[in-house]
């Protein structure tokens, strides 16, 4: 039977693992994502690195490998949350069926992608509000049993959310002049008022 190690032994082998995988993982990452992102999934990989550390091998060599694939595990989660944050601005996008009112098929276009790029700057409980109720089709108090809250509570955040995503649609910088000329299209989705 292994005696438990202290936490000085745990903390001495995290920084042996650390030391002599480092420096590959990075390059690793870097080849498949910029720079920063490398570095950020370098860090989510020696923190699962630390709060596994008896599932590493002993080895470096096996250490390494083994940190390896969580890198690799990483960055397929990391694309996987990117893509359906990237879907979700599609979808969110395709909402609205029609052109508003005046609107041709490029002012459309050019709306939807005003739309996509708004999203991400959306913060996270705003893009959750919009989610519930457009994407998923969920009623005020459906909605708000999901969060948790009065559905009054949840009209009054999505309304919120609606008027935040409507505001950053408007700041959305167009390389063409058409900027100006188009008015944000209405997010509004009966289903969200039941």
């Amino acid at each position: 039977m292994n005696p438990t190690p202290s936490h000085a032994e745990r903390e001495q082998r995290f920084r042996a693992v650390y030391d002599a995988t480092y420096l590959d993982l990075l390059r690793f990452l870097r080849r498949r994502v910029d720079a920063a992102d490398a570095d950020d999934l370098v860090a989510d990989v020696m923190l699962v690195a630390w709060r596994r550390l008896d599932d590493v091998p002993v080895d470096i060599s096996g250490a390494r490998a083994w940190l390896f694939g969580v890198a690799r595990h990483t960055l397929l989660n990391s694309r996987r949350r990117d893509d359906r944050r990237d879907a979700v601005a599609v979808r969110l996008a395709e909402v609205e069926r029609s052109a508003p009112d005046g609107a041709d098929a490029h002012d459309l276009v050019a709306h939807r992608l005003d739309l996509a790029a708004a999203w991400p700057r959306l913060g996270a409980a705003h893009q959750e509000a919009i989610a519930l109720a457009v994407l998923d089709g969920l009623s005020a108090p459906e909605a708000a049993a999901v969060l948790g809250i009065a559905p009054t509570a949840f009209r009054l955040r999505l309304s919120r959310a609606r008027r935040a995503l409507r505001r950053l649609v408007a700041e959305t910088d167009l390389p063409d002049d058409t900027a100006g000329d188009r008015a944000p299209g209405r997010l509004a989705d009966p289903r969200s008022t039941r």
